[in-house]
């Protein structure tokens, strides 16, 4: 049912709101870093746990049914979009303007992705 994915997808949300103030507490800012990374990276874990240990063989880690399966994977797939849209709006001028550490940042998260993707093909194929 798209219900327990819209269920899915809030928890996951919430939950990184939750973390990225706590992130953003934790260095000293009064604002959100990274909650919605984080929630796209728990959905994403879920979604990948899911997908690796189910099937058709009845060795799910979850008693979810088909529906539910389906549910899950539109909202996984429509999460990405809604992103976009919301980053979309942030301003970026201003970031830049403000100082040198909005560019730090973009180019090192750049770098780092780039690095991960040794790790993450090898990490698929196991």
């Amino acid at each position: 049912m798209v219900v327990y994915g819209v269920a899915l997808l809030s928890v996951c949300m919430l939950l990184g709101l939750y973390l990225g103030n706590i992130l953003g507490e934790l260095l000293g800012v009064k604002a959100n870093i990274g909650g919605v990374g984080i929630a796209i990276l728990l959905l994403v874990t879920f979604i990948h746990f899911y997908g690796r240990r189910g099937g058709s063989s009845g060795d799910r880690p979850f008693k979810l049914h088909n529906d539910t399966a389906i549910g899950i994977s539109f909202w996984s797939a429509m999460y990405i979009p809604i992103i976009v849209a919301m980053t979309a709006k942030q301003n970026v001028l201003a970031a830049v303007s403000a100082g040198p550490v909005a560019l730090v940042a973009g180019v090192l998260s750049v770098a780092a992705s780039f690095a991960l993707i040794p790790v993450l093909t090898r990490w698929g194929k196991a």
